[in-house]
């Protein structure tokens, strides 16, 4: 079975944007949330872009030296990023690495801070 009509469909359905880039730093994958979060930059006309053409010059340095620390060590995997107070969330970039554990590529991943509001198991819900 190809595993990776599962991998997009769990980045697909994840409430934070995921925005995956290759070693390249050319964005490879966005998924729905980050192409409407994203809108301002271009939404999915990104895809197929440098990640850099929607930062400034001191996050492009931040990027290069992250990729970088990531290639020095199999282990170099996830390192944090950024608070957004606005958003009360944290975010990382996290490594991708294929299973020689080769970098292959890395995400920004974003970890909100709020709790959930919504009822357990509240099936009455139309964003479950």
């Amino acid at each position: 079975m190809d595993i990776s009509i599962f991998l997009k469909s769990l980045a697909d359905s994840d409430a934070a944007p995921i925005v995956i880039c290759d070693i390249e730093h050319t964005i490879v994958y966005m998924n729905p949330t980050a192409i409407s979060h994203y809108e301002k930059w271009g939404s999915e006309s990104l895809v197929g872009k440098s990640i850099f053409s929607c930062h400034n010059s001191h996050s492009v340095e931040k990027i290069k030296k992250v990729v970088d620390w990531f290639s020095e060590n199999p282990q170099n995997n996830r390192i944090y990023t950024y608070h957004n107070p606005t958003e009360n969330k944290d975010v990382y970039m996290i490594a991708l690495r294929n299973e020689n554990g080769k970098l292959i590529g890395y995400y920004e991943k974003h970890e909100y801070r709020n709790a959930e509001t919504a009822k357990l198991y509240d099936f009455s819900r139309k964003d479950n």
